[in-house]
């Protein structure tokens, strides 16, 4: 046979097989309708910051001092939390899961956190993890932050994260409501 004969029967089965295995990829991907989420959470994340006295109360503790560069006195400071998580805006209320992890402001002109965390649920109505992460820019309403993976309920879940902040109290303490969308469920 030929090379060129060789050439045209190549290309002749890539040509019959390409509609096949398209066919493949398209029907077993799945969907995403970004408008409407497979599961949502209303939930709300309160940080006490430890001041060196309160250490019955705080639930986050500075990691690094800042480093007094640029415009922002924070720049450079990492928190490292193991914070409540409950479905009302009152600290006391009972938590439905803990937010474990850390930020650190990374902007120096301005006040921008970066967060990487994992949401622990442990009760009868959701057990296992959300991980999530993504930049804190503070100075807009709401901030959108990325839902990398899950476990158990929430098992390989995709998603996002809308912060918004509730309250602040000085650097002692913060809440944010989280608006939990996730839009790849198993």
């Amino acid at each position: 046979m030929r090379n060129s004969e060789k050439k045209c029967h190549c290309f002749l089965i890539l040509s019959l097989l390409l509609p096949f295995y398209s066919h493949i990829v398209v029907s077993s991907k799945k969907l995403l309708t970004p408008k409407k989420p497979c599961n949502r959470l209303v939930l709300y994340y309160h940080d006490i910051l430890y001041n060196g006295t309160d250490v019955g109360n705080a639930t986050s503790a500075k990691a690094t001092n800042a480093s007094k560069f640029g415009n922002n006195n924070s720049f450079g400071l990492m928190v490292i939390f193991d914070d409540p998580v409950t479905k009302d805006q009152h600290l006391l209320s009972p938590a439905v899961a803990k937010a474990q992890g850390f930020y650190f402001y990374d902007k120096k002109d301005s006040y921008n956190a970066w967060f990487a965390y994992t949401l622990v649920f442990n009760s009868s109505e959701h057990k296992g993890t959300l991980n999530i992460m993504g930049a804190d820019l503070m100075g807009e309403k709401t901030r959108d932050l990325s839902v990398v993976g899950g476990t158990g309920d929430f098992f390989m879940t995709r998603g996002i994260v809308t912060f918004e902040t509730e309250e602040v109290q000085g650097i002692k303490y913060f809440r944010l409501k989280m608006d939990v969308k996730l839009y790849e469920c198993y």
